[in-house]
């Protein structure tokens, strides 16, 4: 990579403009439209703005498959006003607008980068919002397009003046700051190699600190090189060392295509070894892709993806968790793989995927990243990152035998401090009787689902549960877990942004309404009997052993009493791995799901996003499931519930949302 340390790299302008025009993202479709007509809507608005706008709403999961500058065609595609969805393709291009504007919690969901990258190919320049999701931002930022909370903005910008940068880097810490300066993620590390950026050393002084500040200390790396500090505190920002990067097929070979482009088609990755790539999202999109989708060639460009992130594996000597060789599926799904077979505690675990918190079940820092992090991280081996805020989850007591860590995590979600968008970026520590009493896979669903609450990471305390976990799944001397568990908690006296406590003995089995993971209710709450015609167990949330379990349970209870999946219902049953597959046959699990009519499927990430079977195909369709988000169009253009394994299964038996343990689901149907 000598030549990067040539490259000529320069700072943009100290103010920019915007010519072109203002884009509203309103929640009244009538309105968007008379936009792209040609009327520019007033400022202030008499209008209320889009809130919670999804990733999944500015790039659709299939508009993806592109990984180039054609993604420019489709931003906001998949944004739903009301029942309608009024943005076509190319209109945001051909509208002229370069400043797009809307309400809370901007770009949730999944870390996809294209989401931003199709923005900004668009003509976006600047997208302002009341908050930003903390990875959607943080791509932004790596590739160039400004943001902003500032709505004061729009009035000067109307009138065409200048904006100072120091607009958009006021408040940012040191090294943001130049990364906005020199326009993104890449030309800052060009200059970082050449020793022209700024690079301000961590001296924090003693303080008690959180287990994820105490994890980030031991990561910090200094411009010498040199790894580790003795403390830091939330604002502290820097670069720290990765102990395992990872990425799928939707994210790596849009980082490839960059890396060869910027750095070189036959320079080699930093460390190989603490590289492992994944074929596991879209591994059964033949199935379920629409003819319309067919016939505009994206299963050929899905295709496509496969083949350069094999090429490019092969090419760097990189680990690549394939397709299967003898039946249609893969290896296994990221997240479940990692945490079954390379997370460790006390290390940074980073992912190109927003459930990347997954591995925060056993006291790993994992976090998701972007696409121009993953192929910043090849060449460094580090990512960028500013010592977030925790926030302190105590769940007290001891649930009902029906309410699960998904019925936890959907209590929180409802909860105004995450719906506020005040978790947003922050480390979600959970602890507290309740967790204490889960076993490992459970406490992925917390840690996992951190994602949903808008956080940086989930994480839990490795104890006596993650010994065991580490003994029975990575074949560890008891000494040798213990050792990797060893002072990973956090100190007495740790400062907490915020402390949420919840009564579990108070909580009932949840599920949240179409829509959004946050519109959670008490299931009993429903206002009437909701029909289902899809049961989806599944997902990196809803595909392990644990979960696995509680599947087999309720549907063997219903074997018993001469029940099956009800007629109307096609009740689906994915793996997370194959090392859960070969739990669920030893386990006499196979025997049982498929006697009570359970339709089994070889791991994948599937129809969590839209591309395998358990997706609903028609808009009145309703389905539950077992995955960990909703959001319009995520997985289909159906009603889609969400729920725990137990009540998705419950409900797949009687044919109505139900809890298990209710009457329809001991066998009243309607």
């Amino acid at each position: 990579m000598a030549d990067l340390a040539q490259r000529e790299v320069r700072r943009r302008p100290a103010a920019v403009r915007f010519p072109g025009r203002v884009l509203f993202l309103a929640e009244d479709a009538a309105l968007v439209k008379r936009q792209f007509a040609g009327e520019d809507l007033p400022w202030p608005p008499a209008f209320p703005l889009r809130n919670d706008i999804s990733t999944d709403e500015i790039t659709p999961a299939h508009i993806c498959f592109y990984f180039d500058q054609t993604l420019g065609d489709w931003p906001y595609t998949g944004l739903k006003c009301g029942e309608e969805f009024p943005i076509p393709r190319n209109a945001v291009r051909n509208g002229g607008f370069s400043v797009c504007v809307s309400g809370k919690r901007r770009g949730k969901g999944s870390s996809r980068e294209q989401s931003p990258y199709a923005e900004l190919c668009a003509g976006i320049q600047l997208v302002i919002a009341e908050n930003h999701e903390r990875i959607y931002k943080q791509n932004c930022q790596n590739l160039g397009l400004l943001t902003s909370t500032d709505f004061g903005l729009l009035a000067r910008i109307r009138r065409g003046e200048e904006i100072a940068l120091t607009e958009f880097t006021a408040g940012e810490d040191a090294i943001t700051r130049q990364i906005i300066e020199y326009g993104g993620l890449f030309p800052f590390n060009v200059a970082r190699l050449q020793g022209k950026v700024d690079l301000p050393a961590i001296t924090t002084g003693p303080r008690a600190m959180t287990l994820a500040e105490k994890i980030f200390a031991r990561h910090a790396t200094a411009a010498s090189g040199r790894m580790g500090v003795p403390y830091v505190q939330p604002g502290d920002a820097g670069f720290f060392r990765t102990d395992l990067r990872f990425s799928h097929e939707y994210v790596t070979p849009m980082a490839a295509i960059f890396f060869d482009q910027l750095v070189g088609p036959n320079e080699p990755v930093n460390d190989p070894a603490s590289i492992v790539f994944f074929r596991d999202h879209l591994t059964f999109l033949d199935e379920v892709i629409s003819p319309q989708k067919r016939a505009m060639g994206l299963l050929d460009l899905a295709t496509q993806l496969k083949f350069k992130q094999e090429e490019f594996a092969r090419q760097r000597g990189i680990r690549l968790h394939g397709e299967l060789r003898d039946r249609k599926g893969s290896e296994g799904i990221c997240h479940s793989i990692v945490l079954e077979s390379y997370a460790l505690p006390g290390q940074i675990v980073v992912g190109s995927d927003s459930h990347t918190p997954h591995s925060g079940a056993i006291g790993a820092l994992a976090f998701g990243i972007g696409t121009t992090d993953v192929f910043n991280s090849w060449i460094t081996r580090d990512v960028r990152a500013r010592v977030p805020e925790s926030v302190q989850v105590v769940v007290r007591g001891r649930p009902a035998a029906n309410v699960t860590a998904k019925d936890i995590i959907l209590a929180l979600l409802r909860m105004d401090y995450v719906k506020s968008g005040q978790a947003i970026g922050k480390v979600i520590e959970y602890g507290g009787e309740a967790v204490a009493a889960m076993n490992v896979d459970e406490r992925a669903t917390l840690t996992n689902m951190a994602a949903e609450i808008g956080g940086f990471t989930g994480i839990v305390a490795p104890d006596a549960k993650a010994v065991e976990f580490l003994m029975e799944r990575r074949g560890m001397a008891r000494a040798e877990a213990e050792a990797c568990c060893a002072g990973l908690e956090s100190d007495a006296g740790a400062e907490y942004a915020q402390v949420i406590e919840l009564d579990a003995a108070a909580l009932r089995p949840m599920v949240a309404l179409p829509g959004d993971p946050g519109k959670g209710i008490f299931l009993d709450e429903l206002p009437a009997p909701v029909r289902i015609e899809i049961a989806y167990g599944g997902t990196c949330t809803a595909g392990k052993k644990a979960d696995m379990d509680m599947y087999a349970a309720v549907l063997a209870d219903a074997l018993r009493s001469g029940r099956k999946v009800a007629a109307h219902v096609k009740f689906y049953l994915q793996f997370g791995s194959q090392e859960t597959r070969e739990y669920c046959r030893r386990q006499g699990y196979l025997e049982t799901f498929q006697k009570a009519g359970a339709i089994l499927i070889e791991p994948s990430c599937g129809a969590c996003i839209n591309a395998g079977p358990g997706a609903t195909s028609r808009p009145e369709q309703i389905a539950i499931s077992a995955q960990n988000r909703n959001f319009p169009g995520r997985s289909g253009p159906g009603q889609l519930y969400l729920a725990s394994p137990l009540t998705v299964a419950a409900s797949a038996v009687a044919g109505v949302i139900t809890a298990y343990g209710d009457a329809a689901a001991a066998g009243q149907r309607p």
